[in-house]
């Protein structure tokens, strides 16, 4: 009845502790998860601690056997433990943060929450992914908001042989800026990317600042303001053709007969 009467009011008072925590505003997010893992930590411990004497076991017998049970468990829970300093590692240096788009194993989201043991990755539709904290420090992540979280984003453009470029990429950028999801500074820019087969590749850039609310929203606004003045420019879009010619129609083919 002690042990288990002290070791909830440990974890009762662990809770108490991280409500009050996290609600230190002035803090780094992680900073807060850090100490909210340690204070629940080191309660838990110190009730046991507490608790067993109480209950009349001694620790001082339980030392050999807790030595054993150790080199036991560091070698079976290695994983594990390696999850725990990981998560640790990945709070204290911040490299990661609550909020951060990243690719992790070519899975992109945004990072909804990091444990003690794995960190969870929430991806545009919705699916969160938990992936183990030594996966974080053991492979590359592409942290796309470690600086600044604004994203690049390329729209390809195709227009028919014959346009006016300089208009055409006049046109691009203009219609960039009349979207307001995309960043006026820096401002859209728009490429001639390459004379391909069927016409010619333009490429419009822009930066967008909100990410979290979707690219693929952003894309579809540039792509319908692109295509309103495009049609009032009179710059057609091409699609594929095929151009076939006849040589020596006249002459008949074997087998058959002259028309």
């Amino acid at each position: 009845f002690w042990l288990i009467a002290i070791i909830l009011a440990s974890m009762w008072v662990s809770r108490i502790i991280e409500k009050r925590v996290l609600g230190f505003n002035h803090l780094d997010m992680n900073l807060r998860i850090v100490l909210v893992n340690l204070s629940r930590t080191l309660l838990v411990v110190l009730g046991v601690l507490i608790a067993l004497p109480v209950v009349g076991i001694d620790l001082t017998v339980l030392s050999v056997f807790g030595g054993a049970l150790g080199v036991g468990l560091g070698f079976g829970l290695q994983k594990i433990a390696s999850n725990y300093v990981s998560g640790f590692i990945i709070l204290l240096e911040r490299s990661i943060r609550i909020g951060d788009r990243v690719s992790i194993e070519n899975r992109v989201g945004y990072i909804s929450q990091i444990t003690a043991r794995y960190t969870v990755l929430k991806g545009a539709d919705g699916s969160e992914a938990l992936v183990p904290n030594d996966t974080l420090i053991a492979n590359t992540v592409v942290n796309q908001s470690y600086s600044d979280k604004a994203i690049w984003l390329s729209i390809p453009v195709q227009v028919a042989y014959g346009t006016d470029l300089d208009l055409a990429l006049r046109v691009l950028r203009e219609a960039a800026d009349a979207v307001s999801r995309v960043q006026k500074d820096p401002a859209p820019a728009a490429f001639v990317a390459a004379f391909a087969e069927n016409g010619i590749n333009l490429e419009l850039g822009v930066w967008c600042g909100d990410p979290e609310n979707g690219l693929l929203g952003l894309r579809s606004a540039v792509n319908l303001e692109i295509w309103r003045r495009f049609a009032q420019a009179g710059i057609g879009m091409p699609f594929p053709q095929r151009e076939v010619r006849l040589l020596n129609p006249s002459q008949p083919t074997q087998g058959s007969e002259p028309t």
